[in-house]
């Protein structure tokens, strides 16, 4: 690429920002009368002095991917499960669906063995691209058709921030009788604020340290509330259909993450070995996700046996409280664990709240004009009321918002991969990355709109939420929502992208 490609086609290191005609200028390079010119652009010019990302959408070009710390690969995703939301995941399994531990802890094994290599490749794109997951979705899905999976992932993102808050705000309530939910959820959503706001370098920085209270705390609560960990039955015959549900929650949790991993590594470099990225990522996951859930489900399990656990337990409607019972017989040094856990659910926020800026900057053109900070406070603003709203009942909005991510995450996922696979012949090489923002130079995108659109016909049908239970799921089988949606999106995708490309040649 040359020099003035790179500066049309790809960000350097500092601050972008368009003017009017669609030129990208370079912080430093914009002409300082212009930028003078609005409220928005004196902004930003203040916060890129206070270290703050402004970045956009654009490709990092190869030449500004020189981190070669992949380690930071591990400790993100590391951080972002190891919490107390994949402990409320685990525990949905004894709590929600009726499993007894030892169905729990099998089910939770393998899910997670199979479903985190799923996030953990889709990192890969990150250095190899130096784009985030939805401009690199426009290889696939087109400029126009793309659209849609951004806006989709918008809503996700937004969804596990209130699930996150949720969780957090009753953790932090738990400790003390003049906190409630509410307080709780709107400390949670500010600490989460001012860790997103200043963007990528910063949250890299507070997830290698943010996993280290909740490892404290986890082996307390093993050494405190161990000796009444049992292998508790479940409480009336367990069916297939309760157990495939409880596994698609589980993977809908965890593969519903590829449609942001790539976004945490566009500025590590390209020469990386591809196995080596994957690997720290699937350590990451697996360790974290493995530890967590398993925990959730054993302390769920026990909770009904143990009156203080299950009183705080809320018949199974709030997580934070369990874990407070779990310490108390520590007094003063309990509640201070309780907080500290609380207080590190931004490690799984940030990322999201992250993500959900840059997706919406993918939307429409006129989107990615507007900085990156400023999405940060909308999703703020959206956040803290509905979370306030879905903590009354929190497995049920649990399972509806997780299981929703993961019916078209999963679809999404296998349209990329089928791309890059099979047309782009799993060469990185083969994407150009001066055609990210030029719709006749990329792929139609009607093979992938109407993959989906079919995969999507077929997993209704087959869904098993409390709104909605389709006629398959209906007669036994469970939720096999998105084991069905990816099979469906594998086997049509192929066959509509190369009647595509042979009538449209790209």
């Amino acid at each position: 690429m040359s020099s003035e490609e790179g500066e049309k086609h790809g960000p350097a290191a500092a601050d972008t920002e368009k003017s009017e005609s669609g030129y990208v200028y370079h912080e430093g390079e914009l002409p300082s009368e212009q930028r003078k010119q609005t409220l928005l652009g004196r902004v930003t010019s203040l916060l890129v002095s206070w270290g703050v990302e402004t970045n956009g959408i654009d490709p990092i070009p190869p030449e500004q991917r020189t981190d070669t710390r992949l380690y930071q690969m591990f400790f993100v995703w590391f951080s972002a499960n190891f919490n107390v939301l994949s402990f409320g995941t685990g525990s949905a399994g004894p709590a929600f669906f009726g499993l007894g531990l030892r169905e729990s802890l099998i089910t939770l094994l393998i899910v997670d063995l199979i479903t985190c290599a799923i996030p953990a490749y889709f990192a890969v794109f990150g250095p190899k691209l130096g784009m985030r997951s939805m401009v690199q979705a426009r290889y696939s899905w087109g400029y126009w058709a793309a659209m849609l999976p951004s806006a989709l992932n918008v809503f996700s993102m937004q969804g596990f921030l209130i699930l996150n808050c949720i969780i957090g705000g009753q953790t932090l309530a738990s400790v003390s009788d003049h906190l409630n939910d509410t307080l709780g959820i709107v400390i949670i959503g500010l600490i989460s604020l001012a860790v997103t706001f200043f963007g990528y370098r910063i949250i890299h920085w507070y997830e290698s340290v943010a996993w280290i209270p909740n490892a404290i705390t986890f082996i307390v609560m093993l050494g405190i509330g161990g000796k009444h960990l049992h292998n508790a039955p479940a409480p009336a015959p367990v069916s297939t259909a309760s157990v495939v549900t409880f596994a698609t929650t589980t993977a809908s949790s965890v593969i519903s993450w590829c449609t942001m991993t790539p976004d945490y590594g566009v500025y590590h470099t390209p020469a990386a070995s591809s196995l080596r990225i994957f690997l720290y990522t699937y350590a990451g996951f697996f360790g974290a996700s493995i530890i967590g859930h398993m925990l959730g489900a054993a302390f769920a399990a026990s909770a009904a046996s143990v009156p203080s656990w299950n009183t705080g337990f809320d018949d199974g409607n709030n997580v934070g409280g369990l874990i407070e019972a779990i310490l108390s017989p520590a007094g003063g040094f309990g509640k201070f664990l309780t907080v500290l856990v609380a207080l590190s659910i931004p490690s799984a926020c940030a990322p999201t709240m992250y993500t959900f800026g840059s997706s919406f900057m993918t939307i429409t053109p006129f989107a990615a004009r507007i900085p990156r900070y400023v999405y940060t406070i909308i999703s703020e603003a959206i956040l803290i009321p509905v979370a306030i709203i879905g903590a009354i009942h929190f497995y049920s909005t649990f399972v509806d918002v997780i299981s929703i991510i993961g019916y078209w995450s999963t679809v999404f996922a296998a349209i990329v991969l089928c791309e890059h696979v099979l047309f782009r012949r799993n060469s990185f090489a083969r994407y150009d990355l001066r055609d990210f923002n030029t719709p006749r130079r990329l792929p139609l995108g009607a093979a992938a709109l109407l993959a989906f659109l079919c995969a999507f016909g077929v997993i209704i049908p087959c869904m098993s939420q409390v709104w909605y239970t389709g006629p398959i799921a209906r007669a036994g089988t469970g939720d096999i929502g998105i084991f069905v949606g990816f099979g469906v999106a594998c086997v049509l995708y192929p066959a509509l992208r190369a009647v595509e490309r042979a009538w449209r040649g790209r």
